[in-house]
């Protein structure tokens, strides 16, 4: 009796080639749907050279995934690691379908710093689904499934060839398809993103040797010169500098928005800049960012880590505080006071099973007399950072007596709900907002000293424009949307004479190009620090002063 080699046979088993090359087909075909989806909608190939170029990058994929599983294939790992690809294609399938995101560095650094308040915001039925279709079933039938053992002579020769093979049919894949290949990764670039499941492992291993190119167990220090003092007839002062939560500054009424999502803020005298760009499109990119003295290009190139703003303002002898409500400061906080909402479980801010942001003014007298005498006597720092408007259960983030827009979406699963739901939802959260803000602002007029008021976002949000959920897309190719912020300042009359800020000078430049580039320097301009770190020309406040 002839046995082919790669044949299915009850007494020997699969043979491991049939295998990974069943895997294989599996992965390309409905692991990358969100992948051959973005294809059909480009421009550059449509009609029959669409389809060719479709098949094309199907057999590179295949090429690609079959040339790293051929050097996996051995008998004590091949199940586990065709495991871990399924796994892997499924969980970028379902997000990226669902959300519209892609999987990049970026994303992985915001999956390694999710919290389980967030992840639990992920989970619903249709994930489970999705898993269970995409990996859960496959990978059953790969464990089920007894597979040919060969002798290692034997187990050599397939792995190569099958090596030689798949590089081949990369080859000749690319080959005829490379100037439309070429075109699109071009113009495109959110289509290298999409490939699954190439993209997250890429994506992991471009995190995972940061520490190797970069210096990440030195923290150097950060303004070692940093100054504050009091002028003669001084009083010290109060700021609060809030840390908005995937806001938008388009859906803020005071910046134009046909809502009136802003009521309170509209009344409370506030200067709103309206041009502002984010750092990045995550929190665990852009928070790291706009407290370092670097700016984006500069931050994103950087070859060992600086202390942050709070450092340099403690260094400064201020009285500094941090407030979570968050799923923490990625490390900018970390060697000044901070206390985390997460603990409190205060009624009635925490009655929910999640802190809405006021539950951040609950005892805070009390936090702040905890603090040295001494540095209180110089001024107090407030950061609060907030849960704001943080997706995709928009709805938990907000009291009911807030959900002023109806019908909101009360699903985590935003693809469930129409658009006008979506963002029903998400104005509620900038109401709530604007709420706090303003509740804010009544504790420090309570305070009857000089005080500041800082509110700036770390990054936008979509909300179903061009099928885009949420926020984290590569910043290259991310919308407007998930990349401008609102910037809000109020200062009380002691506050703006003492610092001598013209309110209607900042007035007038509501509308000029800001980033939070601008955001560390403008802090300590804000504070009254002087230091070696800070630049002048990047304080948004120094060209509304009078010339030192």
């Amino acid at each position: 009796m002839i046995r082919f080699p790669f044949g299915n046979s009850p007494r020997t088993g699969l043979h491991p080639l049939t295998l990974t090359l069943a895997v294989t087909l599996w992965l390309v075909i409905l692991g990358n749907v969100p992948l051959w989806r973005q294809l059909s909608l480009l421009p550059d190939v449509t009609g029959l050279r669409g389809v060719l170029f479709s098949i094309g990058m199907g057999c590179l994929i295949a090429g690609v995934i079959h040339s790293l599983l051929s050097l996996l294939n051995w008998p004590w790992m091949l199940k586990p690691v065709l495991t871990l690809f399924l796994v892997s294609a499924a969980s970028g399938a379902y997000f990226m379908l669902s959300y519209g995101i892609v999987i990049d560095p970026t994303m992985i650094e915001n999956v390694t710093q999710t919290d389980p308040r967030e992840a639990a915001d992920l989970l619903n039925w249709r994930m489970f689904v999705a898993f269970a279709v995409l990996a859960a079933l496959p990978a059953w039938w790969v464990w089920r499934t007894p597979v040919k053992r060969l002798n290692l002579g034997k187990q050599l020769l397939t792995n190569g060839l099958s090596l030689v093979l798949s590089l081949a049919v990369m080859v000749l894949s690319l080959l005829a398809i490379y100037q439309d290949f070429a075109s699109v990764m071009r113009n495109h670039n959110q289509v290298r993103y999409l490939i699954n499941p190439l993209n997250s492992f890429f994506s992991v291993g471009w995190v995972a040797a940061q520490p190797f190119q970069r210096n990440d167990t030195t923290l150097l220090p950060l303004g070692e010169d940093a100054q504050f003092t009091l002028q003669p007839g001084q009083t010290p002062a109060t700021i609060v500098v809030v840390l908005g939560e995937t806001a938008r500054m388009g859906n803020f009424g005071i910046n134009g928005y046909e809502r009136d999502t802003t009521p309170r803020l509209a009344q409370a005298k506030v200067i709103s800049l309206r041009n502002v760009w984010s750092c990045g499109t995550s929190t665990a990119a852009s928070v790291p960012c706009m407290f370092s003295h670097l700016g984006r290009e500069a931050f994103g190139q950087r070859q060992t880590n600086h202390e942050s703003l709070p450092d340099v303002l403690d260094r400064a002898g201020l009285a500094v505080l941090w407030i979570d409500n968050q799923s923490g400061c990625k490390g900018v906080c970390d060697r000044v006071p901070n206390v985390s909402t997460a603990d409190l479980k205060v009624s009635p801010y925490c009655d929910d099973g999640e802190c809405h942001d006021e539950v951040m003014l609950h005892d805070l007298q009390k936090r702040i007399s905890q603090l040295p005498a001494e540095r209180r006597a110089k001024g107090t720092v407030i950061f609060m950072h907030q849960m704001g408007s943080h997706g995709p259960a928009y709805y938990k983030r907000v009291p009911a007596r807030f959900k002023k827009f109806q019908p909101e979406c009360t699903s985590n699963a935003l693809q469930e709900c129409s658009r006008e739901q979506v963002v029903n939802a998400y104005d509620n959260t900038i109401l709530y907002t604007d709420h706090f803000l303003a509740q804010t602002l009544q504790w420090l007029q309570q305070q009857k000293t000089p005080s500041a008021l800082m509110y700036v976002a770390d990054h936008g949000e979509s909300l179903g424009e061009n099928n885009l959920y949420l926020h984290g897309l590569p910043y290259s190719v991310a919308p407007d949307v998930q990349k401008r912020v609102p910037w809000i300042n109020w200062f009380s009359t002691g506050f703006a004479s003492q610092r001598q800020i013209s309110s209607h000078c900042l007035q007038e430049k509501a509308d000029a190009p800001l980033s939070h580039d601008h955001y560390f320097h403008s802090v300590l301009g804000l504070a009254g620090v002087h230091t070696s770190a800070y630049q002048r020309q990047l304080d948004v406040f120094a060209s509304c002063k009078p010339v030192p």
